[in-house]
């Protein structure tokens, strides 16, 4: 959900709100203790009695500051700081301050009144409108304080929220980005999936064409989900590929020869879905097709430190350095780096033998059941 623009300082929840509390309390219990124990002390250093209506109303003061903090949490939400209202801002906390000040005054004068230890002299109308004098200045310094801390601590809650937000923005467009990537290779792998059985029909190789059918119907069920995991398990991506290589050499016959080099702890990994095929599909293009004798694939996945590396070989003739980086190599590497970053990497080689070679390093993750 967006944030909300509006002119009203960030409004904390009801727990955050009670750590406020906590922490203001906590910090007013601080200074209470301390007007307890520093007049008792020194009264047990001179060797005399404490004058306990003194030390109770030095520490009933703080913790009457600490009540009356409401007041200016209750401001400061409602006056956010604004240049455009400055002056109305600064006039509402000039009123809630002289309200802490009041307060905090009367109930001073109240438990004067009742502990007979009057903060002021003279008549009591006289002596209340002298202690409020008295208590302006700390008054005012303790609101404008604890309001620097409401608003600093709120608006720091504020800032967290917007970067959560972005984050979850930047989440659902790189969901959406990934999404977009994964179905362009359907269309793709589907239309050369058509061609090859096109080719057979018209050959008349009604066999091998079922066959084909019957093969893609299995591969297109998974391939054409729309709730597909952006990450699968290894073994699962193998077992599609097994079911696409199928359908390949229905059409390649046995000119296709395909090795498997899998490490047993390797299948448990975690790998972007449909990573491998379209590798798979440029060896068979580039390293296949063109030859009359046909050749090898050769698949490998194993683990080293924390990565996992995977890789295509074919024994062919090679890409080659000017050949052309087709959607799907292009598409691998954009997926691989809108998952896992610069921790993924791509690279493509031509082995001592001839051939090519397309290795996949990507970050060690094992799903947890």
């Amino acid at each position: 959900m967006p944030l909300e623009s509006h002119p009203r300082a960030p409004v904390l929840d009801r727990s955050r709100e009670r750590w406020i509390w906590l922490l203001i309390s906590a910090a007013c219990l601080i200074p209470a203790s301390l007007s307890v124990l520093q007049p008792y002390a020194l009264a047990r250093l001179d060797r005399r009695s404490a004058n306990w209506q003194d030390i109770v109303f030095q520490a009933s003061e703080w913790l009457f500051l600490g009540a009356l903090t409401p007041i200016t949490y209750y401001f400061a939400r409602h006056f956010p700081l604004e240049r455009a209202r400055w002056r109305s801002t600064l006039g509402a906390h000039l009123v809630g301050a002289l309200g802490l000040c009041i307060g905090w005054a009367s109930l001073g004068m109240l438990l004067g009144l009742a502990l007979h230890r009057y903060p002021a002299e003279g008549p009591p109308l006289r002596a209340y409108f002298s202690w409020i004098l008295v208590t302006i200045p700390w008054s005012v310094f303790m609101y404008f304080t604890v309001l620097g801390c409401v608003y600093a601590f709120s608006y720091f809650v504020e800032v967290q929220e917007r970067e959560a937000h972005a984050s979850r923005l930047a989440a659902q467009l790189a969901e959406a980005r990934l999404s977009a990537l994964r179905m362009q290779l359907n269309p793709h792998f589907l239309f050369n999936s058509l061609n090859a059985l096109l080719v057979l029909v018209r050959e008349k190789d009604t066999a091998a064409a079922s066959q084909m059918l019957e093969l893609l119907g299995h591969v297109l069920r998974p391939a054409l989900r729309s709730d597909q995991r952006h990450e699968v398990p290894l073994a699962e991506e193998l077992q599609f590929l097994e079911q696409y290589l199928a359908i390949e050499q229905v059409r390649f016959a046995d000119r296709l020869r395909v090795q498997w080099i899998i490490e047993r702890r390797a299948r448990s990994s975690l790998v972007p879905g449909f990573i491998l095929q379209p590798i798979v599909e440029n060896a068979l293009k580039h390293g296949i097709a063109g030859r009359a004798d046909g050749g090898r694939v050769e698949i490998s996945a194993r683990v080293l430190d924390m990565h996992l590396e995977l890789a295509v070989r074919d024994d062919g003739r090679g890409m080659g350095a000017s050949s052309a980086e087709g959607i799907g190599l292009s598409n691998t590497k954009e997926r691989l780096r809108m998952l896992y970053g610069t921790d993924a990497s791509v690279i493509i080689r031509t082995p001592a033998p001839g051939g090519t070679e397309v290795v996949l390093r990507i970050p060690l993750r094992v799903e947890v059941t």
